[in-house]
This record gives structure tokens, C-alpha cells and sequence, in this order.
């Protein structure tokens, strides 16, 4: 596991020396060697001087290769500040959609409560305007009392008038006992009676 762990951490190394992987570590190494070889060099005047125009050339790789890479992590870095900038300017549109969709759902719920009212409204509007209006009802209600009234009157004449039949009724009655009893009395009456009776009416007329 350490070997793994140390294999890895010269990779990285060497990646982060290399740039972006076209051999500029051995470029550098190259240019070290060359350099202390030069430095260290016997050779004659001509020949150290073209090891100096190719250490140059080296060197100028090398700046070249830096520079790159100065410009691509520059790069990286404003692409990576853009791209935080985006992710911020995502994450506030998304909670601005939120705060819409909220808004949204409420003005859904108040729009579903008000078309329930109105429907609810409508139905008693047709309700109501089946029944008479509050003028309408009071020529109703006087006529109904103007009716009652006449039909109050009418059953108090009717009730004298019906008092009145029956105490007739009743003295008819009366006198149809009081003239059949005078007719029982008369059919009980002895013959003689009848006789004497007779001239003593004669006398009081």
C-alpha cells in the first residue's frame, strides 16, 4: 500500500513538472545535462559555440513550453471562475424558479377557491332569482292578508248565521215536542172528558 501511495505521488509529480505532457521535464533535464556538460566541455571554440546556440534553443523551448503553460492555467483559472459564476447564477435562477412555483401553486389554490365561490354564488343566484323579489313578496303578503281577512269576515258570518239556524232548529224542535206531546195528551182523553171539555170552551168564547 505505501509503494502504491508513493508510486502515485511521483506520478503526480512528474505530471505537474511535465505540464501538459509533452516531455518538458526531459526537455528540463536535457537542458541541465547539456548545460553542466557545456560548462564542463573541452572542446574547441566552434563547437562549444553550437552547444550554446542549442543550449539557447533549449532554453527558449523551455520559456516557450512555460509560457504555454502560464496561459493555459490562466486559462483554467478563468474558466473555472466563469463556471462559478455560472453555477451561482444557476443555483439563484433555480431558487427564483422555486419562489415562482410557490407563488404559482398559491395563486393556483386562490384561483381554484375563487372559481369554487363563484360557482357556489351562481348557484344561489339562480336559487334566489327562482323566488320573487322582497317587493314582489310584500304585494304578496298584502294580498294574502287582504284574503285573510275577507275569509275571517266571511267564517264570522257564517258562524252567526249558523247560530242563528240553530237556535231556529232549535225552537223548531221545541215546538214539535211540545205539539206531540199535545197530541198524546189529547189521544188519552176519555170521550166524556172531550164532551165536557167542549161546552166549557164554548163558555170562555
Amino acid at each position: 500500500m505505501a509503494a502504491a501511495a508513493d508510486d502515485e505521488k511521483v506520478i503526480r509529480t512528474r505530471l505537474l513538472v511535465d505540464g501538459d505532457g509533452s516531455g518538458d521535464d526531459r526537455r528540463l533535464t536535457t537542458l541541465l545535462r547539456n548545460f553542466i556538460k557545456w560548462c564542463n566541455s573541452d572542446a574547441p571554440e566552434e563547437e562549444r559555440h553550437a552547444q550554446y546556440q542549442r543550449l539557447l534553443v533549449t532554453l527558449s523551448q523551455c520559456e516557450f513550453a512555460m509560457g504555454k503553460t502560464e496561459m493555459v492555467c490562466e486559462m483554467n483559472q478563468r474558466e473555472t471562475h466563469r463556471y462559478e459564476q455560472m453555477h451561482s447564477d444557476i443555483e439563484r435562477s433555480i431558487q427564483e424558479a422555486q419562489i415562482k412555483i410557490k407563488a404559482s401553486q398559491k395563486e393556483l389554490r386562490d384561483a381554484k377557491n375563487i372559481r369554487k365561490h363563484r360557482q357556489e354564488y351562481d348557484a344561489l343566484a339562480s336559487i334566489i332569482q327562482q323566488h320573487p323579489d322582497r317587493q314582489e313578496s310584500a304585494k304578496q303578503m298584502v294580498a294574502l292578508e287582504t284574503e285573510l281577512s275577507e275569509l275571517k269576515e266571511q267564517q264570522e258570518m257564517l258562524q252567526t248565521k249558523l247560530e242563528t239556524r240553530r237556535k231556529q232548529f232549535h225552537v223548531l224542535v221545541h215546538s214539535i215536542h211540545e205539539l206531540q206531546k199535545l197530541l198524546e195528551d189529547e189521544e188519552t182523553e176519555t170521550p166524556m172528558e172531550r164532551k165536557v171539555s167542549l161546552p166549557m170552551e164554548q163558555d170562555t168564547t
